[in-house]
């Protein structure tokens, strides 16, 4: 497929699949004699991993490590549990939000915003 055919199926723009053809995280396989760009089914697999990865709050430099776990096995196992870490911290934060809200929904604003205070502590 070409590019505008990979961006349009990923849900991207043309200019994001070069700049992660750039930082080599998706490749084409071929050319055209007239340089136009083709990719495979895989070349899409990659790209919609990329873009849900970095929803879900990984950097793309911790995507780039889990693209290449083949080659740097022995750091893997720091990047997962700093993941892990982060998202646990983040699960609480949300947790105390939602608690917040469930407040506000029920009491209505006192003093303080329970939004603002669950996210100040």
């Amino acid at each position: 497929m070409r590019i505008s055919d990979l961006a349009r199926a990923a849900g991207v723009g043309i200019s994001t699949v070069r700049f992660y053809e750039r930082r080599g995280l998706v490749t084409p396989t071929a050319r055209t004699h007239s340089g136009y760009r083709h990719y495979d089914d895989e070349a899409l697999r990659r790209l919609k991993f990329i873009r849900r990865a970095q929803r879900l709050g990984f950097t793309l430099a911790e995507v780039e490590q889990i693209l290449e776990l083949p080659e740097t096995t022995d750091d893997f196992g720091g990047v997962i549990a700093e993941k892990v870490t982060e998202i646990e911290q983040r699960i609480h934060d949300l947790g105390r939000v939602r608690h917040a809200l469930l407040e506000l929904a029920r009491d209505g604003v006192q003093e303080q915003c329970p939004v603002v205070a669950a996210l100040a502590d």
